[in-house]
């Protein structure tokens, strides 16, 4: 086991997304990862890192002793007692863990201990010293000095220095509150470090292992949070907690002086009684600028009529919320609104871990760590591998959606990170208007394919695999006209590689064409699914929970093997449970008889599987269970992919454990069609859309 100390070298180095994001880099490659903050300043119950990990990442970690109290026992010289503790804390997280984080206290004049606390703590725990210096607003000579004062500190107490990561390299010099668009420019000192620069800063025996750049919208609240930050009465929830607030625009001008700030991102602030504005707010979002919200000040309520006015607007998302506090109160309380992360805002700290991971030298690390102590496959490393295995094959995925926002975001994301050649169906005039209402540039290698002038391409080749139905040349083209079908026809004719459709369109929607054109591989009985399911300590397989609503035994066998396969092809080894509300031969009926049948089936075609049932879910997953239900099972307790014996209880289930455990899920991946489909679901964040389209390049890759 590896003991790493986050030290940091300042006041403000972002400490507690740098644990965050630390996590995430060690999680991705394989290793279990503990977390501990021994001692903290008295924040009373709202310590910061401690809650994030214990909310967001379902790590145990026990409560921090509070600083003042521990300075009390270190000037009374109880130091070594202090130390006991910070041990004891440590082995409470350290079981079975393959590396534990150890955060460090904040460097400050008014607290002299600190610096000598964090390196007798390290010293203590025998750990490696990672430091965490502050690049906000510094020149690259004034970093390199912060960092090697406490290359001096450590070194002196003989411990290891891993190496140093600079945080928020390029921000501004302040950033609190919120940024408003009264503000010319934001004040950045000369000379600046750049990321360059600060890669290049040399320290002996300590390398720069990641540099982190600032970025707004990594410190942009919620509406929700302005909302709660004001005690705002909301007229109009909209998408109050998805939206997030870039920036203040405050409307005092007259209306032709205002319009440039109705931006993306913008939370427009307006006396209530301002009617010109509120429409042009309402305009804009009509036209598809996606506000952060509407703030209604001096406690002015629009009139019902002028609300019917903007019923369109209303509908799309835009939140609307209500102060009785004057405009320039108002934009006091968001000048100096604290823009920390809230511990329920799980989107942004997803975020914030998937950038500082990102601009990590995952290599460098893994190098100064040691080689991975582990083959567990967690959720992180799962996004991390498929991202890799699609880059690596890099295929041409159509997008029938073309014009809906969040495809546009992941077509792009997926271009830039080279996930996929990306293919957007649909008027490429649409599209340029939804990605520049949403602020979006479109690169230059990504593809638009306009139905209009590629529909006749087709017709010829669908009549012929649509011969049987006797297909006429006009119902042909009269089905192409439905974007679906156009791109399961590209798919068809080998034009493009994959499809993903669905976050407008119905699952059936997506399928129909498919079983028409694309027809079952020659090896499938029938169409299933899987979804990947992220739980905190590894991603399990659930199938079949989105197509075949109840199964016969043959073909429950088939979901079992597709499954399994499925789960292989993604990096998964497959143990294959056979779900039912009975384990072994404890229960009788039809609907075990029907999964027992199965099991046999699965076993005669694929001996070389590893599969039991029936087994109840807690038998499945649960060492404990699995010992006193089926002690001698191959599978119990450590089952790896699930296989439900019909749609009711397999859907129900997935939901259940999705929102119950706060577990990220992607999929449905379709499986069993000769060539790659995958179904979206119409609430799908970006974020699914391009791990469900990493799916599909990989899918691809297997049917070659």
């Amino acid at each position: 086991m590896i003991n790493l100390f986050i030290a940091p070298t300042s006041l403000e180095t972002g400490l507690t997304t740098i644990s965050l994001g630390l996590i995430r880099a060690l999680d991705a490659q394989g290793l279990k990862v503990g977390f501990v903050k021994p001692i903290a300043p008295n924040y009373g119950d709202s310590e910061r890192s401690t809650h994030l990990v214990r909310a967001v990442l379902e790590l145990k970690t026990p409560d921090p002793m509070h600083l003042g109290a521990i300075q009390q026992r270190v000037s009374q010289g109880k130091l070594d007692h202090v130390l006991e503790d910070v041990v004891e804390l440590h082995a409470a997280v350290a079981q079975e863990c393959d590396v534990v984080l150890i955060e460090g206290l904040v460097p400050d004049r008014s607290e002299p201990y600190t610096a000598k606390l964090n390196a007798e703590m390290a010293k203590a725990l025998n750990a490696d010293v990672l430091l965490v210096a502050d690049g906000q607003a510094r020149t690259a000579e004034r970093i390199q000095a912060d960092l090697r004062l406490h290359t001096g500190l450590f070194g002196s107490q003989r411990l290891n220095l891993m190496g140093c990561l600079i945080n928020k390299v390029g921000g501004p010099a302040s950033e609190t509150g919120l940024p408003t668009d009264e503000i010319a420019s934001e004040r950045y000192i000369i000379d600046q470090c750049t990321e360059q620069q600060a890669w290049d800063i040399k320290l002996d025996n300590c390398p720069v292992l990641g540099v982190i750049p600032w970025q707004a919208e990594l410190i942009s609240p919620r509406t929700l949070d302005v909302a709660r930050a004001l005690n705002a009465d909301i007229l109009h929830t909209g998408e109050l907690a998805r939206r997030r607030v870039l920036r203040i625009a405050l409307c005092a001008r007259t209306l032709g002086n205002m319009l440039d700030t109705l931006r993306p991102g913008s939370l427009v602030v307006t006396p209530g009684d301002r009617d010109d504005i509120i429409l042009a707010a309402a305009m804009a979002a009509n036209n598809g600028t996606p506000l952060a919200g509407l703030l209604l000040t001096g406690g002015f309520t629009p009139s019902p009529s002028l609300i019917n006015l903007c019923r369109s607007a209303l509908d799309t998302g835009v939140p609307v919320m209500q102060t009785r506090r004057d405009t320039f109160a108002t934009a006091r309380v968001l000048s100096s609104m604290k823009t920390h992360v809230p511990i329920d805002d799980v989107d942004r700290v997803y975020d914030i871990m998937a950038t500082v991971a990102e601009h990590l030298d995952a290599e460098a690390l893994k190098q100064r760590l040691g080689a991975p102590h582990s083959t567990r496959l967690s959720p992180a490393a799962f996004r991390h591998q498929i991202v890799a295995r699609a880059r690596a094959v890099k295929k041409r995925i159509v997008l029938p959606e073309g014009d809906e926002p969040r495809t546009i975001q992941a077509a792009v994301a997926c271009q830039q990170r080279g996930i996929a050649d990306c293919v957007l169906l649909g008027n490429r005039t649409r599209i340029r208007q939804v990605a520049e209402a949403q602020e979006i540039a479109l690169p230059d290698s990504l593809q638009i394919v306009d139905p209009e002038q590629t529909r006749e391409r087709y017709v010829a080749a669908m009549m012929e695999r649509r011969k049987h139905k006797q297909l006429t040349e006009d119902i042909a083209l009269s089905h192409l006209e439905d974007n679906v079908v156009l791109g399961t026809m590209m798919l068809a004719e080998g034009d493009v590689d994959g499809l993903v459709s669905g976050a407008v369109h119905t699952t059936a929607n997506t399928i129909r064409p498919a079983l028409q054109l694309i027809k079952t591989a020659a090896d499938a009985r029938l169409v299933s699914s899987v979804f990947f399911m992220g739980l905190p300590d590894q991603v399990l397989v659930y199938g079949d929970c989105a197509v075949n609503p109840d199964p016969n035994s043959e073909e429950l066998a088939d979901i079992a093997i597709q499954s399994a396969e499925s789960a292989a092809a993604m990096g998964i080894a497959p143990r294959i449970a056979m779900i039912s509300y009975s384990t072994g031969a404890s229960g009788s009926g039809s609907d075990v008889e029907k999964v027992r049948a199965a099991t046999d089936i699965v076993r005669q075609r694929r001996p070389d599987l590893i599969v039991d049932g029936p087994l109840q879910y807690d038998a499945a997953t649960t060492a404990s269970v699995a010992q006193s239900k089926a002690p001698d099972s191959a599978v119990a307790g450590q089952a790896t992919v699930l296989v439900f014996p019909d749609l009711n209880t397999g859907n129900t289930t997935y939901k259940a454990v999705q929102r119950s455990a706060n577990v990220i899920s992607i999929g449905p991946m379709l499986q069993g069609l000769a060539k790659p489909v995958n179904d979206l679901s119409r609430g799908a964040l970006v974020e699914d859309i391009i791990y469900t389209i990493a799916l599909t390049a990989i899918q691809a890759q297997q049917h070659k």
